[in-house]
Formats: C-alpha cells, structure tokens, sequence
C-alpha cells in the first residue's frame, strides 16, 4: 500500500513537472513570430462587418489593435472627393486622421533587436509623416517623397526591446484642417533582427546586405530605409542613412541582384547616404571594394555612385554590358583612425523610363574593406582579370 502511495505521488509531481515544462515552453513560443503582425494586413472584419463609419475612440473596433482618435478603415476603391483612396495591399487598410494612432501589445525577447516593415499611402494632407514607436524608442517617418509611381511604398524601422512585452504604436502627428486626412497604413510586419558575424577578410559588417528588414514574398517595390542615425539599432545591421531622403533595400525576386538574395537601390540622389563605421588600424593601408550594377527596374542611365572611405572620395559609373548587370570596383586609402567610415550615394537623380515618377538608381552589393600591403595596390578602377593583364604588359613591356 505503501509502495502504492509513494508511486502515486511520484506520478503526481511528473506530471506538475510536465505541466510546469509545458508552460514554459507555451510562453515561449508566444514570443511574436516573424512575418505579418496579428491582423497587420487589416483584411479580418470587425464584429459588425466592414463599414466606412469612422471608428474614433472605440478600443478593439480593428481585430488584433487598439485605436485613438479619428482612425477609420478604409477600402480599395473608396473615395475622397473625387480621389481615389491607394490601398497598398489587400483591398482593407487604416487611415489616421488628425493625432490620431493604432497600437497592438507584443511579447517579444527582452534586449533583441527588432525591425518593423509597413507600408504607407498619402491622402490628402500637404505635409504627410508617420510616427513609429516602441517606448522608449520613437521616430518620424517623412512621407512627402512618394519614391513610387503606385502611390505608397514600404518602409522599414528597428527597435531594441526594453522588455518582454511592448507596445508597438503608430501615429499621425499631423493637424490639418480636415480631421480625417492623414496617411493610410496597411501590411505592418515584424522581424527579429540577428547582427551577422564579421569575416575574417572583411571588415565591414553585413557587406553582402543579407539580414534586414521582413520582406514579403509578393512586395514588388522594395523596402525604403528612412533616416537612421543609430548604428546600435537599425532595421539593416551594420548600416545607417544618414541624410535627409531614404535608400531602398530591394530582393533577387523583382529587381537583378548583383550577389545573394538582396542589395541597396540609392534612389534618392545626394541627398540619400548609406554608410558604415569600420574597425581599421591608423596608418595600415586598406582597399574597400563593392559591386556596382543596375536593378532591372528600366531606370534611366547614367548610374553612378560616389564612394568614400575616409579622406579618400571617387565616382563611379556603371558601364552597360549585356553580359553582366554589375561590375567590380575599388578604392584604396590609409586609415587615420581606429574606425574609418565608408560611404555611398548616387551621383545623379534618376528615374524610371517607363515610369518617371518612380525614383531609382544605381545598386550597391557585396561591400568588402580588408588590409593591403604597400607595394601592391589597387586604384579606383574596376576590377578584372583582363585589366589585370594590360597593367601587366604596359609595366613590363611584354607584347600581347
């Protein structure tokens, strides 16, 4: 009887065990998942159906998010006036009026860095912006510049998580005279960022451009990245922009990708910097490299862009060759400091042929920075084993 017992009791604590385990592991995997946020693409109905009736200071009228002040759900083909309302994706989406926000609670990993990917459509409102927040951590984004002849595009922003359950909230800060003008938001994601491990021949971080922001599948327009000074949080690890107008990050599955799955389109001129702080030793020679090409978007030539690696500045232009989308090229400095910043943007202003709303330009993959000897040294030339050869003969004198 006793032996019973003593089983009996045995069972019972395997069994709170396993239900202590198996709470553990519900809370973890409630963690967010990567990809689109619970009702992020604002296409499940309300409890009483869709309606163009304006949604105000109701709480859970928008499954999956609470609302403040004038937020309405609207739908593709609806109209203001006589202007259509863009709807980014899907055929719902959420317009903010005037100070008005959505917000939806996460549980994410305390201390990892997160991005969050959404899309963005202008109405009526002159001077258009958006504000993202994770308290504490809160920035603007500009939507003047349309960067795309659809109307909206898709924007990308990071946090780093403060605590194990946020709250992520978007707000119209904008005050115009007609209340319900303000942007339309649609196709809100989320993705857990993860800094890559720096090669061992590389000194730049995430040269390839591989880890960033979510990018969906069926998104033809790339991801712009906005203003970003933070080198400690940013949704492109290793990367900032540090100007006034935004790059776009762009994926092999609509535009031609000089290497791997994604690259850097610098669609905004000048006035549309990506740069980086490297590790460097003072006085060590180095060479920083990268591929320049041409997306495949029909964007007007000339491309080129401008490189910088410390006091050391050159341009660059794209030769068009029906062989190759990209090409190679390098520039060579002497550091002066134990961290050197390299630089990009795009010479020109370019647009699209076929579309000469739709801003683009040159592309940037592969970035590399590693240590040179003195004797050796590459100029800023393009790469190749042919060039390669000339130098050769033209030094030594041999024929070819």
């Amino acid at each position: 009887m006793a032996g019973r017992l003593a089983t009996s009791k045995m069972f019972s604590a395997f069994t709170l065990l396993l239900a202590s385990l198996s709470v553990v592991v519900a809370e973890e995997d409630s963690t967010i998942q990567d990809g689109l946020l619970v009702n992020g693409d604002f296409e499940t109905a309300p409890s009483g159906g869709f309606s163009d009736d304006v949604l105000g200071e109701r709480e859970a009228s928008i499954p999956g998010w609470k609302s403040n002040g004038t937020v309405e759900l609207v739908s593709s083909g609806e109209k203001q006036g006589a202007m259509i309302l863009i709807i980014p994706g899907g055929t719902h989406a959420v317009r903010l009026g005037n100070d008005a926000e959505i917000s939806q609670e996460l549980k994410v990993e305390k201390g990892a860095l997160y991005s969050i990917t959404f899309s963005a459509a202008r109405t009526c409102a002159q001077l258009e912006s958006l504000n993202v927040s994770v308290p504490p951590s809160s920035s603007t984004v500009d939507l003047q510049t349309v960067y795309s002849d659809q109307g909206w595009d898709s924007y990308a922003w990071a946090f780093e998580a403060q605590d194990g359950h946020v709250r992520l909230v978007l707000k119209n800060p904008g005050m115009e005279e007609d209340p319900t003008c303000g942007p339309i938001i649609d196709d809100v994601a989320i993705k857990k960022m993860f800094t890559p491990d720096r090669p061992k021949d590389n000194a730049v971080l995430n040269g390839n451009l591989e880890e960033g922001p979510w990018l969906f599948r069926n998104e033809s327009l790339g991801i712009l990245l906005p203003t970003n000074l933070d080198e400690e949080t940013t949704p492109l690890p290793g990367w900032i922009v540090e100007s006034n107008r935004a790059v776009r990050l762009i994926d092999s599955y609509h535009f031609t990708v000089p290497e791997g799955k994604r690259a850097i389109e610098l669609v905004s001129g000048k006035e549309g910097i990506i740069s980086q702080m490297v590790e460097t030793t003072p006085k060590k020679q180095y060479t920083l490299s990268f591929s320049l090409g041409r997306a495949g978007d029909s964007c007007r030539e000339p491309l080129a862009l401008m490189a910088f690696a410390g006091d050391q500045a050159q341009s660059y232009h794209y030769i068009s060759d029906s062989n190759s989308p990209f090409q190679r090229a390098g520039l060579n400095f002497t550091a002066k400091a134990e961290r050197t910043r390299i630089a990009f943007y795009s010479v020109y202003y370019n647009t699209r042929a076929d579309h000469m709303s739709s801003l683009c330009g040159p592309v940037l993959d592969d970035v590399k920075v590693w240590a040179t000897s003195g004797s050796i040294r590459i100029g800023p030339v393009s790469f190749g084993f042919g060039l390669c050869v000339v130098v050769v003969a033209l030094v030594f004198g041999v024929g070819l």
